[in-house]
């Protein structure tokens, strides 16, 4: 693709993004939404592959069908009250069909289905946007209505995402849909934490998005697509391997990793709120997700690749790391030591 066509598409991008940021306005929110989508249809089957146009075909149904009950529910909402506010959101019909909408959007269980299929079919970096850029917009726009929905919902809706992303990446051989099915887990945190706590999503979401943004650049830079290609990872690049098992580890949540903080945090809130069993449902349903980035971290320091090559030097030589590389890995990482002052910024 052309550099001046790829950088209107991500300008495009980004700008259907913001509009949806800075919009209280339903239709305007609605049109963000949309040039989002379109913007990114491109990138996703840039590289003349069936796979590719299977997966841009599908991620267009999907996200088509989401934008119109978006504005099926906010035209609904306008003629019962008149207005088209986001924060104005006084009807169950409306709220329970935008919720269902923002769900699809953000592949949330069980709306989760297309999202490990249209994942595979990517290349990395357009992969790269899907699970990360592609999530601010939605949780921006449900982050807004949070107050409106039923927290019940969000509840089930999130324990089911941490059972399904954990149970989902288990048995997963490619990197691709175990980053999809770690998106997954994610937001379940980010969905339970939406009507009760808003801070701590907004905590949640950048975190994540920080340590996903490491994996990727790192999976990039070691041409990795499967786990047996991330076992010859340690002679490509020993330091940068190392550093990837942090990430895996920070993806995890485990102390003191930056990705125990939100955990963290929300466990100790939904304390508070006196429910326990929720708590505790949630901490044993990660333990699914710790495992598989066990599994991968196993593969890569434990492993040797069955033909192991001699040229080391020569591999060293070629991968180069990424300019953002440093600063993603030092926030996925080393969040945990400013802790009180992200709670006086709450």
């Amino acid at each position: 693709m052309s550099p001046y066509a790829t950088s209107m598409l991500l300008s495009s991008l980004s700008t259907g993004t913001v509009i949806t940021l800075i919009s209280n306005h339903w239709f305007l929110a609605w049109m963000g939404l949309e040039l989002n989508m379109l913007a990114i249809i491109p990138l996703m089957s840039k590289m003349h592959h069936p796979r590719a146009t299977e997966a841009a075909i599908k991620y267009f149904l999907i996200q088509s069908t989401a934008s119109a009950l978006i504005l099926f529910a906010t035209t609904l909402n306008a003629w019962h009250t008149g207005e088209w506010t986001i924060i104005n959101m006084q009807t169950t019909p409306s709220v329970f069909m935008l919720t269902t909408a923002l769900m699809m959007k953000l592949a949330v269980a069980p709306f989760h289905l297309w999202l490990s299929d249209v994942a595979q079919g990517l290349d990395l970096l357009a992969c790269l946007i899907l699970l990360t850029w592609q999530k601010l917009a939605p949780m921006a726009l449900l982050i807004q209505i949070g107050p409106e929905v039923n927290s019940m919902m969000l509840i089930i809706l999130g324990i089911l995402s941490l059972l399904v992303g954990g149970w989902g990446g288990l048995n997963q051989p490619q990197l691709r849909k175990i980053m999809a099915y770690s998106s997954i887990a994610h937001l379940g945190w980010m969905i339970i934490a939406t009507s009760y706590f808003p801070a701590l999503a907004l905590i949640n979401l950048t975190v994540y998005l920080m340590m996903t943004t490491t994996m990727f650049l790192m999976i990039i830079n070691f041409s990795s697509t499967n786990i047996n290609k991330m076992a010859s990872s340690w002679m490509k690049n020993p330091p940068l391997a190392s550093m990837m098992i942090i990430i895996l580890m920070s993806l995890g949540g485990l102390p003191p990793m930056s990705g125990f903080l939100p955990k963290w945090l929300i466990l100790e809130e939904i304390i508070k709120q006196n429910m326990i069993p929720l708590a505790t449902t949630m901490a044993i349903f990660t333990m699914l997700s710790l495992f598989f980035y066990l599994r991968l971290s196993y593969a890569m320091s434990l492993t040797t690749p069955p033909t192991p090559m001699n040229s080391k030097l020569m591999w060293q030589l070629k991968t180069k790391p990424n300019q953002m590389m440093p600063t993603t890995t030092i926030i996925s990482i080393m969040l945990l030591p400013i802790m009180p002052s992200i709670m006086i910024l709450i």
